[in-house]
């Protein structure tokens, strides 16, 4: 490629670069930057430059190490979920059977609904007095009076956990789903010969062959599960007693309810930093698998 070329598809790519980091590095910079300084409205106006204090003050925040064990835990149980049932759900939609294309539809569907709208419904379906898992429950003789789902800290978590699981398994079976149509069916009928087993071609051929879709999908959730802020928010804002907290919603109550936009800043560099380890190693172990 000559000179020329190259500078062509720079000046293709610059608008593009320019709009990516007017949204996304500038803001970036711009949170970095305020975390050395101790600004809150509801004490002081102007900023105050105080070098690492935030980031001391974040050492000692019990609140903060709580939200990012509630955090880790939820991104940890839906990702490991999402990905099994997902799996599953893109080997069933790869099968040629009647009506298909109508099932494909109706499996996408959780996933194209607004995260808000879909929480709000959850809230309902969990809901101690009129929801439907508890009138369910009832119905079968398991339970006398309502639970609590989203009253109780164990049981709060694993609402949110059930809802966030039903909303974005689909964007992994879609995923998988890819991957899967990509290999060959002549590897499958030539392992079918040599005598293996449907379980045998499953670990020998599909998941060596689908690991970089399961790769690629494992990074997008864990982003997405770790920034959860939409479907906790509606849910149960964090409660009870902070068990429900994630590190979004506890960055939102610094910055939006305390008005403390220098810590604020500094949560939001060390979240932005954890996801880049997390991205980075994902990205290394992808790297290894297509090698």
């Amino acid at each position: 490629m000559n000179k020329q070329a190259k500078l062509t598809g720079w000046l293709l790519l610059f608008p593009a670069l320019f709009i990516l980091g007017l949204v996304f590095i500038y803001p970036i910079a711009r949170a970095f930057w305020l975390s050395f300084f101790a600004e809150n409205l509801g004490t002081q106006l102007q900023p105050v430059f105080t070098g690492l204090s935030n980031y001391q003050r974040m050492i000692g925040d019990g609140r903060f190490w709580q939200s990012l064990f509630n955090t880790s835990v939820f991104t940890v149980i839906s990702v490991i979920l999402e990905l099994l049932l997902g799996l599953g759900v893109a080997l069933v939609l790869n099968k040629s059977f009647f009506g298909r294309g109508i099932v494909r539809t109706i499996a996408i569907i959780p996933w194209a609904l607004p995260t808000a709208v879909m929480g709000l419904a959850w809230a309902w379906i969990f809901n101690d007095q009129y929801g439907v898992v508890n009138d369910i429950l009832n119905r079968l003789g398991l339970i006398n009076t309502g639970i609590n789902w989203l009253g109780t800290p164990s049981l709060a978590m694993t609402a949110l956990i059930v809802a966030d699981v039903w909303k974005t398994t689909p964007f992994i079976s879609i995923i998988l789903l890819a991957g899967l149509q990509s290999i060959s069916e002549d590897l499958y009928e030539a392992h079918k010969m040599d005598g293996a087993s449907p379980w045998q071609s499953f670990h020998q051929i599909t998941l060596p062959l689908l690991m970089p879709q399961i790769l690629i999908a494992l990074l997008f959730r864990f982003a997405q599960s770790f920034g959860i802020f939409d479907l906790v928010q509606v849910m149960t804002e964090g409660g009870p007693a902070g068990s429900t907290e994630t590190v979004s919603i506890y960055i939102y109550s610094t910055v939006m309810r305390y008005l403390d936009f220098g810590y604020g800043a500094a949560l939001v560099v060390v979240t932005f930093l954890l996801l880049i380890l997390a991205v980075a190693i994902t990205a290394l172990l992808l790297k290894k698998v297509r090698a």
